[in-house]
This record gives C-alpha cells, sequence and structure tokens, in this order.
C-alpha cells in the first residue's frame, strides 16, 4: 500500500493519506525513536528495557524527505541525520499503532 500524500503538520506529526483512504499522524518523535537505519538499531540493542532516550529539537525536526523508488522515504533530520529509509509497510505498521 501507497501513500498518497505525505505532509508535515506544524513540525510535529507526519501525516499521510494512504491509498485505501486511511491516514495517520505520526509523531516525529516516535519516527525518530524507530529510526530504521543500521546505526540506530545497533544503538537500540545495546540499551537497557529501560533506557529512556532523550532528544534534541533538531533530532526530531525534519529538513527535508525525499522518495526512495516506489517503496519508501528518506527523512533528513535538522542534525544531519540522514540514513534512515522508512518503506511505506514499517509507516503503515507506525502509524497503525499510533493514536491519531
Amino acid at each position: 500500500m501507497n501513500p498518497k500524500k505525505i505532509k508535515l503538520i506544524e513540525n510535529k506529526n507526519l501525516l499521510i493519506s494512504w491509498q485505501d483512504g486511511k491516514e495517520h499522524s505520526i509523531p516525529l518523535l516516535k519516527l525518530r525513536k524507530l529510526c530504521p537505519c543500521a546505526t540506530c538499531l545497533a544503538e537500540r540493542e545495546k540499551q537497557s528495557k529501560t533506557y529512556i532516550p532523550v532528544f534534541s529539537e533538531n533530532q526530531i525536526t525534519i529538513d527535508e524527505i525525499k522518495q526512495v523508488g516506489n517503496y519508501a522515504i528518506a527523512i533528513f533530520w535538522k542534525d544531519g541525520h540522514n540514513t534512515g529509509i522508512y518503506e511505506y509497510t514499517f509507516l503503515r505498521l507506525i502509524g497503525e499503532n499510533s493514536k491519531d
């Protein structure tokens, strides 16, 4: 399932409108916490289950979003982090599990 539209809302949420008519508003903090890049995955694996990450404003502010093929988007965060490729199936799963 591909999105019809992806839009930033007040630099706090990513609004995704899907082809089936569903919409999800995903908090940017949640997107950053779940960054799928190898570096972030490895860092999360090293932390204990009680670890609570703290992010600065630059780490949860998006500078740019680019489409990757027809299966994902790449998010370029204001702090320079840009290696996470968010596949549409992953974004749909996050959206389904987020409170809109």
